[in-house]
């Protein structure tokens, strides 16, 4: 479990992080987004004891950063946005040296090691230098060393950034594989990405918690009202007709107007969107006319994300990339 509660970080007369207070409890893969400056960065440091706050607190699986440092800090891996690895060592020399610092020896690194080898696919490359590997394995790397110390909790700050479309999809499929028997809690700038990873997401704006949950509760929280998409073989004032005076329906727009078919755009007042369409259809059925295509516009991760976020004017704080 990981647990903020009212989480500041001030750097003379900048607030970075702004009372920030969200509670994350089993396994899973958990998205951290917001605009650059936000603060992510700084709470991502925070979270894993590499920076202090100015007031706060954060427990990793019940245990104090501040008051428990040691036994909260062996519950949680993290890999920062530029992977601190030693390019002259090998994987399995950078491997050993994290766990000797993590506190591991003997038989119980091995053991350690070999489980992380094996559960990031490194194995083929552990004798390799790092620096001949490709930046996915150094990624894999990265990610190794964080899963070293079993914990329960995994923090990783832009863990595809700078990867070709294949490493991209194996990095995806290696985090949701992490998230079956752990908390893990991803940044990344690639919306769709957090959308195709994440069961839930955080986005701060300006140090704030900003919301928190699934992509469909976001969706059905914060989207505007919805859009339905009319595609029929009839003329544009004709279809127009048949829908305009439907309960629900706020506005119709003629998109196209062609020979064989046209295209609207139907405003939606709120309630059911679904229902609303099926009387779209209804309507369409009666009139004998051909509805080729029916279809809702559905608010992306990116329509939340605009409409939650405002603007963050001047440089990022602190000069946070993320």
């Amino acid at each position: 479990m990981l647990q903020v509660e009212h989480l500041t970080k001030r750097y003379g007369a900048v607030t970075a992080v702004d009372d920030l207070s969200f509670e994350i409890e089993g396994a899973g893969v958990y998205g951290f987004l917001g605009p650059n400056g936000a603060g992510k960065s700084t709470t991502m440091n925070i979270m894993s004891g590499c920076l202090s706050a100015t007031a706060g607190t954060v427990k990793i699986s019940g245990y104090d950063i501040y008051e428990s440092p040691r036994e909260a800090k062996k519950r949680v891996g993290y890999l920062p946005e530029q992977p601190p690895l030693y390019l002259g060592e090998t994987p399995a020399e950078f491997l050993r040296f994290v766990g000797e610092a993590k506190g591991l020896r003997g038989a119980e690194l091995k053991r350690q090691i070999d489980a992380v080898v094996e559960e990031t696919g490194i194995g083929d490359m552990r004798r390799r230098r790092i620096s001949a590997l490709s930046k996915g394995y150094r990624q894999r790397v990265g990610i190794a060393q964080a899963l070293l110390g079993e914990p329960d909790t995994v923090i990783l700050d832009e863990p595809t950034v700078g990867l070709d479309p294949i490493q991209i999809l194996e990095i995806r499929a290696l985090i949701a594989s992490l998230g079956e028997r752990r908390t893990v809690l991803i940044s990344s700038h690639i919306l769709s990405e957090v959308q195709a990873m994440c069961g839930r997401i955080l986005i701060i704006s300006r140090g704030r918690l900003a919301a928190f949950g699934a992509p469909g509760e976001l969706e059905a929280r914060l989207a505007s009202p919805g859009e339905i998409s009319v595609t029929a073989e009839a003329d544009a004032a004709g279809a127009k007709a048949l829908i305009t005076d439907i309960p629900g329906v706020s506005g119709v727009t003629v998109v196209s107007d062609g020979p064989e078919r046209c295209r609207l755009a139907v405003a939606a007042e709120g309630g059911d969107i679904y229902a609303l369409s099926k009387e779209i259809f209804l309507a369409f059925a009666a009139s004998g006319a051909a509805l080729c295509e029916l279809g809702v516009k559905k608010a992306s991760l990116e329509d939340i994300f605009l409409e939650l976020t405002e603007p963050e004017s001047g440089p990022g704080k602190e000069g946070e990339s993320a």
